[in-house]
């Protein structure tokens, strides 16, 4: 138009001017739809907010619902927010609930937005774990065998699995098989005793972390009997399995640590991260210990009395002998179809190096200190390990063997209530695998609610143990015992390898007693801190005084 009617002319002008409006229209139009736009996002976030809002306030009322007595929630950590900001351990939260509810059979409460329930009725937590196992027989913790086969252990496993396995690792802790693994203890024992003399020097009174010490002494013991290893840790503090064990006391990265919390309070979650590629960086070194260590024995014929010698047999034969002379003999996996993995024995080796190491260590190292604050109990202690080995023949220095061991009958009532007032897993945990009728109350337990066994509150409840601050092995002289004491939990899935345990402890409480004398002082309690492993840390450490005895 302009080439045929000039710039200038009417034709062009209007049409100009109408382009003009046209294209401010459409600006005007675009602009419109543009706030239309983001406000209707606005109201979509708004009622997707409130929404959100509206059912974390309703499912965080879940307790208050249905008429049960609960800990107020704290969004989004639940009952989480001291462990989250690190100011206090799981344990010690949970105790703090289990005494303000006093009057509460069962407490409701939140594990972030995992609804779970505390038992406090120590008849209600016997029955759970015994009469009513079949309710609860499943811990409800992450396993996942197919993508991570480490996670497989004995601890976790649930139902048939867990049920098929416990059979066959039952006959690896029997009398016959403690007695055979004996001599290995106790030359780590030696060893812990050899560590202490050297420290003391020639000093007349040396102070010991003994929680510290008695851990090296742990170590090696489950490196011995449960790995298969000859380590020495009190000489060489840096080998292998040493350094690896230290790493279990770093809480690791953000998302290590993620991955710790949500293997208890959701597994599904801890699976995705295991799809993911995100680990602990323990398990699978460990698991290559235990393969080098087979086949080291396979290829050389190497037969050693120790819980791997078992494992392999297990392996091998698909069952661990019954106690002959011969329990230690094994088929070869060329003759016999092999019925485990090398990851299911290193899952179950680990299983027992992370139950065995911490419980033994801190077991021990409570019944010195609290040994060292009481000396009546402390002087009838070490006259019965004295007479004994008098009664045996046995030099305080040398050897011991399983039946002056077994003959201590005080050191087990010490024993015991260490247990009673630092029990190695300050709570219990299950799942409930079906509708629960709670005695007593009109309350069911719906299926698949997790509950919580607080052992560290029941055990110092003054209506099940007077005066429970009070260290008193004489409580459990008694033929009977609180229905509230369960150290190694009740039950089809009690602790497996307790007896080990205890014979772990008491081996190492008489290589001291007879080789040391303990210093007295005055009575503190444990305070503990918080700490990302589940059993209890002492904050300011287990100091004792210890100085050579005159044999």
């Amino acid at each position: 138009i302009s080439a045929l009617y000039g710039a200038n002319s009417t034709p062009f002008c209007f049409l100009n001017a109408f382009s003009t409006a046209l294209y401010t229209e459409r600006e005007v139009d675009v602009e419109t739809n543009k706030i239309e736009s983001e406000k209707m996002w606005l109201y979509l976030i708004i009622t997707f907010v409130t929404l959100v809002l509206i059912y974390i306030k309703v499912h965080y009322k879940k307790w208050q619902r249905l008429g049960i007595d609960y800990d107020e929630p704290h969004v989004p950590y639940g009952s989480l927010a001291e462990v989250v900001r690190k100011e206090k351990h799981l344990g010690m939260v949970l105790h703090g609930i289990y005494c303000q509810k006093t009057k509460a059979k069962i407490v409701g409460l939140f594990m972030f937005f995992k609804p779970i329930l505390l038992i406090r009725d120590a008849d209600l937590a016997r029955k759970i774990m015994t009469t009513d196992f079949n309710s609860f027989h499943d811990r409800g913790l992450y396993v996942d065998e197919k993508n991570d086969p480490m996670s497989g252990n004995l601890f976790v496993l649930p139902g048939q699995r867990w049920r098929a396995l416990r059979a066959k690792l039952t006959p690896a802790f029997t009398s016959g098989k403690l007695k055979g693994m004996f001599d290995t203890i106790d030359d780590v024992g030696n060893k812990l005793t050899e560590y202490i003399k050297r420290a003391c020097g020639n000093d007349a009174v040396k102070t010991f972390e003994m929680k510290n010490v008695l851990t090296t002494y742990a170590i090696d013991v489950i490196g011995s009997v449960i790995f298969g290893l000859d380590i020495d840790s009190f000489a060489e503090p840096n080998n292998e399995f040493r350094v690896l064990s230290n790493l279990l006391l770093h809480e690791g990265t953000a998302l290590q640590k993620l991955f710790i919390i949500m293997r208890f309070c959701s597994p599904s979650i801890a699976k995705l991260l295991v799809f993911l590629g995100m680990g602990d960086n323990i398990t699978y070194p460990l698991r290559d210990i235990v393969k080098r260590t087979i086949e080291f024995r396979e290829r050389h014929n190497v037969v050693r009395k120790d819980l791997l010698q078992l494992l392999i047999q297990l392996r091998n034969t698909g069952k661990i002998s019954d106690d002959t002379d011969e329990l230690w003999d094994i088929e070869t996996s060329a003759k016999i179809l092999e019925s485990m993995s090398i990851e299911q024995i290193a899952a179950q080796a680990f299983l027992f190096y992370i139950a065995g190491s911490e419980t033994t260590a801190a077991t021990a190292a409570y019944t010195i200190y609290e040994f060292a604050m009481s000396p009546k109990i402390l002087e009838c202690a070490q006259a019965e390990v004295d007479q004994c080995l008098v009664k045996h023949g046995l030099q305080p220095d040398g050897k011991l063997t399983y039946a002056a061991l077994y003959d201590m009958k005080y050191l087990d009532l010490c024993i015991m209530e260490t247990t009673r007032k630092y029990p190695g897993l300050p709570f219990l945990n299950r799942v409930c695998t079906q509708d629960y009728t709670v005695p007593g109350i009109d309350f069911v337990i719906k299926k698949d609610t997790p509950v919580v066994i607080p052992l560290f509150s029941l055990h110092r409840d003054n209506e099940h143990f007077p005066d429970p601050m009070k260290y008193e092995p004489e409580r459990f002289s008694h033929d009977s015992v609180s229905i509230a004491f369960m150290p190694f939990g009740e039950g089809p899935r009690q602790c497996i390898a307790q007896r080990l345990g205890i014979l772990n402890v008491k081996l190492a409480l008489v290589k001291i007693l007879s080789n040391f004398q303990i210093e007295s002082i005055g009575r503190k309690e444990v305070e503990f801190m918080y700490h990302h492993s589940p059993a209890l840390m002492p904050k300011d450490g287990l100091n004792v005084r210890l100085r050579k005895r005159w044999q």
